[in-house]
């Protein structure tokens, strides 16, 4: 009976049609503003902006040669050690005297280099075949520095010759003198065994920690020379380090992929 009371009254009244009605109020119109003006903008930048892709990958400075790991060509007792680690060496110089049966014998190095370790010592006895150094191709101490990253398999068909690259090297502090820059100068074509790593830089150890991932692609890395520098190379800080960086260093790589448009992601 209520309801229908109230019912009645409802008809009988007359439609207060002579009064405002409020459709927002001032808070839901800001709100709504700035809804707006946020979609719009993110529109614009869908249409007209880019996102950078990277890629990072371990890698090593060394030099464009690379490396090779000289063996004994002979066994025997070594009686005599002839270079030191870090010498640069001409090739068919002189680095171990070994006594056999038929008597010394001298071992040399194979291609002029950079003694970068040296694994024989006087006393110690040798087998044929056995490794004793590391020697880093090269003429002279001037020779520029490179960078080889070594990029998962899948993903190296995905990096560009002359895409720009960060490198942060292990020597040097980043956070007091930035990263070392460079550019890609070459993609390798096949993925790498552990062994053919093994040999391009010289050491069996540095083989199998590029590997731990499976077979990767070699991305030989052009560093960008500067004259206003110590080391020569060009830093993302202005002076970068006041020292010079040696080969053989540790280094991560920043590969800095094309851009891509944020719509292209949207579009099947």
């Amino acid at each position: 009976m209520r309801f229908r009371q109230q019912a009645l009254s409802k008809l009988q009244s007359p439609e207060e049609l002579d009064l405002p009605v409020r459709f927002a109020r001032p808070q839901g119109r800001l709100v709504l503003g700035v809804t707006v003006v946020v979609m719009a903008a993110a529109c614009f930048w869908a249409m007209t902006g880019t996102v950078s892709s990277t890629l990072s990958a371990p890698g090593i400075l060394t030099h464009a040669q690379g490396s090779y790991a000289l063996q004994s060509p002979v066994a025997g007792q070594i009686t005599g050690v002839l270079a030191e680690e870090g010498e640069i060496l001409p090739a068919g110089s002189p680095l171990l005297k070994v006594r056999t049966e038929q008597g010394d014998r001298v071992v040399r190095t194979i291609d002029a280099g950079r003694l970068t370790a040296l694994s024989a010592t006087t006393g110690a006895v040798v087998g044929t075949g056995a490794d004793v150094a590391s020697v880093e191709r090269m003429k002279s101490s001037d020779d520029p520095l490179m960078a080889v990253l070594y990029v998962p398999g899948d993903s190296g068909q995905g990096v560009p010759v002359g895409a720009s690259v960060d490198l942060t090297v292990q020597s040097v502090p980043t956070q007091q003198f930035g990263v070392l820059r460079g550019r890609v100068a070459a993609v390798g074509r096949t993925a790498l065994t552990r062994q053919q790593i093994a040999r391009s830089l010289g050491d069996a150890q540095l083989g199998e920690q590029f590997s731990l991932h499976g077979r990767p692609v070699a991305v030989l890395v052009r560093l960008d020379r500067s004259s206003a520098t110590k080391s020569g190379y060009r830093w993302s800080s202005r002076q970068g380090p006041p020292y010079a960086i040696g080969s053989m260093t540790p280094a991560t790589g920043v590969v800095h992929l094309a851009d891509q448009r944020p719509i292209d992601w949207l579009l099947p």
